[in-house]
């Protein structure tokens, strides 16, 4: 029942996939308000959620100095990382694997919008493992705690969704291919949960885990404002792309409100 629940939680993220369904012909300006608001739910959920765990973790282990110093190095370590990636990646891939675009985005820009989906889809799917590691434990232990801790995991995966399966929506013009994209970085919650318990149960520790959490807000964070930030204004207005922002940061926090 446990891994059920979790899985259950994590394949809402899916549900956000389906948001590239809602609009029948591709339309710049629906774009940019959605890398708006996933850039607004990306920010929000690194910094109110993420780095407070991370530093709670870490300062667990090893006190506040040490601790705070540590969540700090592995938040700019995560944002190193990141950078290192957007360097060695190319920028252009092949266009001729991406088809269907919006008139009047280009192959350059297509090219972008996949890169973004599935660099936002992997930083997803790594803040997904540990909480669906999390979830498992905590519905196996005491089921009264674990599914409505579930079903507010599940609620606030949606808007993560939307931020993988809009960029790779309008890279491809496959709806098809962004859902699946979408589903495949929900799926490493249940996996997170199968693998903790199968192997990490005696090798996890808040030092591991704090590190680890600090590296994905800074990822977040980093592909925000690199990425879908300044392409929501690139297919938009300025003011479009900041209150798709603040929108998507306010359906963050009432997700996150629910799961108190």
């Amino acid at each position: 029942m446990a891994f059920a629940v979790t899985t259950a939680a994590g394949m809402a993220t899916a549900i956000g996939g389906i948001i590239a369904f809602f609009s029948r012909k591709q339309s710049a300006g629906f774009l940019s308000a959605m890398l708006g608001f996933s850039a607004g739910v990306m920010i929000y959920v690194s910094m109110i959620e993420i780095f407070p765990q991370a530093l709670e973790a870490l300062t667990s282990d090893h006190g506040d100095r040490m601790g705070t110093w540590a969540t700090v190095l592995g938040f700019f370590g995560g944002i190193g990382l990141i950078g290192f990636i957007d360097k060695v990646v190319p920028a252009e891939m092949n266009p001729h694997e991406i088809t269907n675009a919006t008139t009047g985005i280009d192959a350059k820009q297509r090219a972008r919008l996949m890169r973004m989906g599935l660099l936002t889809a992997a930083a997803i799917a790594i803040h997904n493992f540990p909480e669906g590691f999390a979830t498992f434990l905590s519905t196996a232990n005491d089921p009264e705690i674990g599914i409505p801790i579930a079903i507010a995991i599940g609620i606030h995966n949606i808007p993560e969704g939307i931020a993988v399966s809009v960029p790779i929506f309008y890279a491809t013009g496959s709806r098809r291919k962004a859902f699946w994209l979408t589903a495949g970085s929900g799926l490493a919650e249940p996996l997170g949960a199968l693998v903790g318990y199968l192997v990490l149960t005696a090798f996890v520790s808040d030092t591991l885990m704090g590190l680890s959490l600090a590296a994905v807000a800074g990822i977040m964070i980093f592909i925000s404002l690199d990425e879908l930030l300044p392409s929501a204004e690139e297919f938009g207005q300025h003011h479009v792309a900041i209150y798709s922002m603040v929108a998507g940061m306010a359906v963050m926090a009432l997700s996150l409100l629910l799961m108190m």
